[in-house]
């Protein structure tokens, strides 16, 4: 019984023995990746900047006079044009003086006509002899001082009729009315701004650049002076607060000619046209301006991965190694690319998927 349980024991462990000697050496897969060649190619890329869209002209409409509005021609969003009366003001102490003037004026034409009356009376007494030419100077000297006296009057009474007509306020310009601040009864001084009038049939888009900006933009603008360059940038973009692009290009028309100390940026102002008056004064958006590069070197932002505040990318070395590598890189306007600026040229092979799993200096098979 012994004798067969040896025997057993003894097969099972040539076997065992057997089996182990049919194994050989286990090989390391090397996992595939896609890989991507690196090429240059020619692209546009933008820089927006936020603007503030404000009329060709924004006009203030003040009362020259001091009273109270009696009639409000206009409402809030009206288009108007210029000379268009928008407010009636009730000034009495305007028509008092009107009325004070042409009261002078009558005063001072009687005086004329009598003083007229004695020279006419006392010339051909004096040219007799019967009285002296001194009196006659005399009475000439009241005419003439009458006479005066009209023109002072004719003139104070034309400015009493310039201020009364200053009762009826106009807009200066063609344009749409702003928020009408008062309404029919309110007292209005020359310091309250009834409404504003906004020529918008051209709008200006104001913004900012900071001194870097303004210095690599205007090195890549031909031209020796600055009106040179500003006459040869490129047609800019608008993109409205609601996110659509607005159908008509701009043109950039002055750059402030010093740099803010407090903010460190210079203002630009670009001009749009505006036929349809879908631009409003007051409203913001997003100025584009384009840039063209040419033969640079374009990945697809899929091939990246970030690293804390950088991007990176996996080079392919000897066809066997992907190292990863820091690149600078500068966004394409689709957000589906990248230019790259640093780390990557023209022939260099790039991991291109699966980049969650890829680690640094990692072998790999491309596919």
């Amino acid at each position: 019984m012994k004798l067969k349980r040896l025997s057993i024991g003894f097969l099972s462990l040539l076997l065992l023995a057997s089996c182990s000697g049919d194994q050989g050496p286990k090989e390391t897969v090397i996992p595939e990746y896609e890989t991507l060649a690196v090429t240059k190619q020619s692209v546009e890329l933008l820089s927006t900047y936020p603007v503030t869209i404000k009329g060709r002209e924004d006009v203030e409409i003040r009362p020259r006079i001091d009273g109270f509005i009696d009639k409000i021609y206009i409402d809030e969003g009206s288009v108007v044009r210029a000379g268009q009366t928008l407010f009636k003001i009730n000034s009495p102490s305007s028509e008092q003086a009107l009325t004070t003037a042409k009261a002078a004026v009558e005063s001072a034409k009687a005086t004329v006509n009598t003083a007229k009356l004695n020279v006419d009376r006392f010339r051909p007494l004096a040219e007799k002899g019967i009285v002296s030419k001194v009196q006659l100077d005399t009475y000439e000297n009241s005419y003439q001082s009458a006479l005066a006296s009209l023109a002072q009057a004719e003139a104070q009474l034309k400015n009493a009729q310039a201020t009364m007509s200053w009762t009826e306020v106009s807009s200066p310009v063609n344009g749409v009315v702003g928020q009408v601040s008062f309404r029919l009864g309110s007292l209005v001084s020359k310091e309250n701004v009834l409404t504003t009038v906004a020529n918008t049939g051209n709008v200006f888009a104001y913004f900012s650049l900071n001194e870097r900006d303004v210095m690599s933009f205007l090195s890549n603008v031909e031209g020796k002076t600055q009106a040179e360059k500003i006459k040869n940038m490129p047609p800019v973009r608008l993109t409205l607060s609601n996110g659509e692009q607005y159908a008509e290009e701009g043109k950039i028309e002055t750059i402030s000619g010093t740099i803010n100390v407090v903010t460190g940026t210079a203002n630009f102002r670009a001009e749009f046209p505006n036929k349809n008056g879908i631009l409003r004064s007051g409203t913001s958006g997003r100025i584009s301006i384009p840039k063209q590069m040419d033969d640079v070197v374009v990945i697809p932002q899929k091939t990246t991965r970030s690293l804390q505040d950088k991007i990176i990318a996996f080079k392919v070395q000897g066809d066997t190694v992907a190292v990863q590598t820091i690149i600078s890189v500068i966004p394409t306007p689709d957000g589906q690319s990248y230019v790259v600026t640093d780390g990557l040229s023209q022939g260099d092979k790039i991991v291109s998927n699966g980049l969650l799993t890829i680690q640094d200096k990692m072998r790999i098979q491309p596919k």
